[in-house]
């Protein structure tokens, strides 16, 4: 085990929360009452709730009223999708079963999916994903030109979180809103990283998470824009527009906090992805993953594959000697499964098993970078005698 300083290149999974944010937070908590009491307690809490509340809808481009806080990503991304469909079909005169996705979402959405399959009647049409893992515009728009009255709604990553290839949700909202379709956008991975303007791209659902942006678990939010309905998942107080239950005020007023130091394109970290992709071009079997337009991927994801080499192997050796990093989306940590998403670019199981994910974020340095990159080669060689030795 190395004596060096860990560093940690995980941010994809969670980021660090600032001392700032996590003073704001503290103190949030000592704010008594519940934001539904009409006393001046309750008032308190109120003020705070609504404060963070716009802070966090101007950092989305949105509007407060807008702004339905959950209780994270996955509930908002449940929320969108389930919300979303029962609504759009209790609005209809007829059925709408069919919902339009890619196979390299986040399982948040593609466990829904399935759900909605399996006990609400959902048919699921699967539009393909290029190479890099961006959905083909073409094949959104042959699927929405198949009956599009019976299309609930079209869902699809604004980032993808595995191999940080951005999507083109402009024209994904365009296409969808030409055939009468409203369109969820899961921005979790997106948020913090590059600029989400809700507004701008004309989304009627979007999705964000607190924890992936320095602020804490347990808190994310759904962007519900005006004209767009969702049938509550959760019912008892009607507290907000789409969601009942007690608001979490000082978890709202650290989200708040986090919002408001986003730097979205921050050409520091740009810069540290980049010399990163540089070194791994290097090594032999090493082949990057996503887009490698630096313009189209988040400024602080590099996924490669390693041939010959076990991405679990990879993600202990490393852990060894200090580096945190991951195979993929950490919901799906401990699966020994090659990636569903590099499977859906057309990757080879094989090839896929040697994965990993490295994410920068606030706090990484140039040096990280150079100490990562010094003992990678290493670690890439006792992994694959290791793998070489099962075989």
């Amino acid at each position: 085990m190395s004596s060096r300083p860990r560093v940690y290149l995980d941010h994809a999974a969670t980021t660090p929360m600032p001392p700032g944010v996590r003073q704001v937070y503290a103190d949030a908590l000592g704010v008594v009452g519940n934001p539904s009491s009409i006393h001046g307690h309750g008032q308190a809490a109120r003020d705070l709730l609504e404060s963070a509340r716009e802070t966090v809808a101007a950092s989305l481009g949105a509007d407060a009223v807008e702004v339905v806080l959950t209780g994270g990503g996955t509930e908002a991304v449940n929320l969108a999708l389930k919300g979303g469909y029962w609504a759009r079909n209790a609005e209809a005169g007829s059925p709408r079963p069919r919902i339009l996705s890619t196979r390299a979402e986040h399982h948040a959405t593609l466990d829904a999916l399935d759900w909605l399959e399996r006990h609400e009647g959902a048919v699921v049409d699967w539009i393909d994903v290029d190479a890099v893992g961006r959905l083909s515009l073409d094949s959104l728009e042959r699927a929405l030109a198949r009956d599009p009255d019976g299309v609930a709604l079209v869902t699809a990553l604004w980032a993808n979180n595995e191999v940080g290839t951005l999507q083109p949700v402009a024209e994904i909202v365009r296409l969808a809103h030409a055939a009468g379709v409203p369109v969820h956008l899961d921005a979790i991975a997106a948020y913090g990283a590059v600029p989400v303007d809700v507004h701008a791209v004309r989304a009627d659902l979007v999705s964000v998470s607190a924890h992936k942006i320095g602020g804490p678990v347990g808190i994310g939010a759904l962007v519900v824009a005006r004209t767009a309905t969702v049938e509550p998942l959760l019912h008892g107080g009607n507290q907000q527009r789409a969601r009942s239950g007690t608001q979490d005020a000082a978890g709202a007023a650290a989200f708040a906090a986090a919002a408001s130091r986003i730097h979205p394109l921050s050409p520091e970290l740009t810069a540290l992805r980049d010399r990163l992709i540089a070194g791994l071009a290097g090594m032999p079997g090493v082949v990057l993953r996503g887009d490698p337009d630096p313009a189209g991927r988040l400024p602080g994801n590099v996924h490669a594959t390693f041939a010959g080499a076990d991405g679990d192997a990879l993600l202990f050796l490393l852990d060894r000697e200090g580096y945190s990093v991951s195979t993929g989306s950490a919901c799906q940590a401990g699966v020994p499964e090659p990636s569903h998403v590099l499977a859906a670019m057309g990757v080879p199981a094989a090839e896929a098993r040697g994965a990993l994910r490295f994410t920068l974020g606030p706090g990484n340095t140039a040096e990280d970078v150079e100490g990562l990159l010094a003992v990678l080669p290493g670690v890439l060689e006792r992994a694959r005698a290791a793998s070489g030795s099962r075989s």
